[in-house]
C-alpha cells in the first residue's frame, strides 16, 4: 500500500469517528497523474446525490506528457465505487448536524487507486489547543526517556 495523497488538515480540523474505504472512478491520465504527481485533497469533500457518492475539489493537476485534452476540469466531481449500505452509513452521518465526511488519503492497493474517507464532527479551537498541548507533552516525555537511555548506557 503506498500513499499518493493525504489529508492532514482533515485529522488538524476533524474528530475522525469511523473511516471508510473506496474505489474512485478516474480517467486514464488522471491516473498517470495521481501516481507521478498526486494530488491535493485540502479543500476536498464528499456529497451524497441520489443513491450515488461523490467527491468534490481533489485537485488532479493534468498529466505533464498528455498533450493537449480539452476541457480538462482538475477539480471535477469524481464518483465513488461504494456499496449501497456504505453510501446509507454517510447519508446518516450527513445528517447528523455538525458532521462531515471527507477523503482522508488516495493511496493504492495493488494496482487499484483506493481512497480512504472519514466520517468526522468538526472540532473547537479549545480542542485543537488541547490536542496541540498532549503531542508537545508527549514529545518532552519521549526526550527525557531518551536522555535517560543514553545515560544508563554509558
Amino acid at each position: 500500500m503506498s500513499t499518493i495523497a493525504s489529508n492532514k488538515k482533515a485529522y488538524h480540523d476533524l474528530f475522525i469517528e469511523s473511516e471508510l474505504e473506496a474505489g474512485i472512478k478516474l480517467l486514464g491520465h488522471e491516473v498517470k497523474t495521481l501516481k507521478t504527481q498526486g494530488a491535493d485533497l485540502k479543500a476536498s469533500y464528499v456529497r451524497v446525490l441520489g443513491n450515488e457518492a461523490f467527491v468534490l475539489n481533489i485537485n488532479i493537476p493534468l498529466y505533464k506528457k498528455a498533450g493537449d485534452i480539452k476541457d480538462h476540469n482538475t477539480t471535477r466531481t469524481r464518483k465513488l465505487l461504494l456499496k449501497k449500505s456504505e453510501i446509507n452509513a454517510i447519508i446518516g452521518a450527513l445528517s447528523r448536524k455538525g458532521f462531515f465526511v471527507v477523503p482522508l488519503k488516495i493511496y493504492t492497493k495493488g494496482d487499484i487507486i483506493k481512497i480512504k474517507i472519514g466520517v468526522g464532527k468538526k472540532k473547537k479551537k479549545y480542542d485543537k489547543r488541547e490536542v496541540l498541548k498532549k503531542r508537545q507533552i508527549k514529545r518532552e516525555i519521549e526526550r527525557e526517556a531518551k536522555v535517560v537511555r543514553r545515560t544508563a548506557r554509558g
